[in-house]
């Protein structure tokens, strides 16, 4: 018997203001799963993720959490949903720690369930050391790192990521990847964002979304893939040889060509690079497939409509 899909959309439609932003979508996600979802400006990703966290009704269509309706169970499934919007919902006379709290007890965690959460969400998310100051008072990189420990401190099984990399510098950008791919292992993991380069390092499946309508769902490159890689201090060849996830590496101008080991991924490549303080500056797939996919899409849909 097929197990049944956590997350399932069928023929998901959405009209807003007399126009149709989002017109039958379809797709399914599974536990173990992390899903980037691309689009231009406009494509209908961040109405496809509020009518996933049930912030929106969908127009037509259903979709179904862990094989029921939201519609039917709307506050019971939310429960199994984190959901991070665009604009992370933050309360800047709270501090770090009071918030987490605050909304571990949102999601039905109460006294020593709540405090462990909030602190194992203060870990993974790296705000330990900010745990006490107010959010009002945190950097723009840092409020983004609470809006996501809010949406994982209830350990959900599904996480719904709305350009959760907004205003972080390229080391915090680099420690996010790493942290949902983590998340991956044990959730399912939706992922909206502008950057190829996020999905090509966090991702193991791609959705393209461009004027409202599903243009392309399928996996990733293989984990073998070839990635063009710059760090700030550069080593040697036998330096990257000795990276657990690295197969091969050769020079390739201002950077790396690295080829990946079959049972590697492009996250595995960016943790180790941070560990060694290489400092990474650029990590994406050499080969571009992903990024000549999306430009062929979106040009053929801009052709279509000239």
């Amino acid at each position: 018997m097929a197990s049944i899909p956590l997350l399932q959309l069928q023929h998901v439609s959405r009209t807003l203001a007399g126009r149709r932003v989002v017109d039958d979508v379809n797709f399914v996600l599974d536990r173990g799963h992390v899903l980037g979802l691309l689009g231009v400006n406009g494509a209908g990703k961040s109405t496809t993720l509020r009518m996933i966290a049930g912030v929106l009704a969908p127009s037509a269509g259903v979709l179904r959490f862990d094989g029921t309706d939201l519609a039917d169970t709307p506050e019971a499934t939310r429960c199994g949903l984190g959901y991070l919007p665009e604009r992370a919902p933050l309360y800047p006379e709270l501090r770090v720690e009071e918030y987490l709290v605050f909304c571990a007890k949102l999601h039905g965690l109460r006294g020593r369930a709540a405090r462990i959460a909030t602190d194992a969400a203060l870990t993974r998310c790296g705000l330990g050391d900010v745990r006490r100051r107010l959010l009002g008072n945190l950097s723009k990189g840092y409020q983004q790192r609470a809006g996501i420990a809010a949406a994982i401190v209830h350990a959900p099984a599904l996480i719904v990521l709305d350009e959760p990399a907004s205003g972080l510098d390229p080391l915090q950008s680099s420690e996010l990847r790493t942290l949902i791919r983590e998340l991956g292992r044990e959730h399912a993991v939706i992922l909206s964002t502008h950057q190829l380069s996020d999905v090509a390092a966090c991702c193991d499946r791609v959705a393209i979304l461009h004027a409202g309508r599903l243009r392309h769902d399928a996996p990733l490159a293989p984990a073998h893939a070839t990635l063009h890689v710059r760090v700030e201090r550069s080593p040697d060849p036998a330096a990257w040889s000795a990276l657990a996830p690295v197969a091969d590496a050769r020079a390739d101008g201002a950077g790396w060509s690295v080829t990946l080991k079959p049972d590697a991924s492009a996250a595995d490549l960016s943790a180790a690079i941070v560990a060694r303080g290489w400092g990474l500056l650029e990590l994406r797939a050499e080969a571009d497939d992903l990024e000549r996919t999306f430009l062929r899409i979106a040009s053929a849909a801009e052709a279509r409509a000239a």
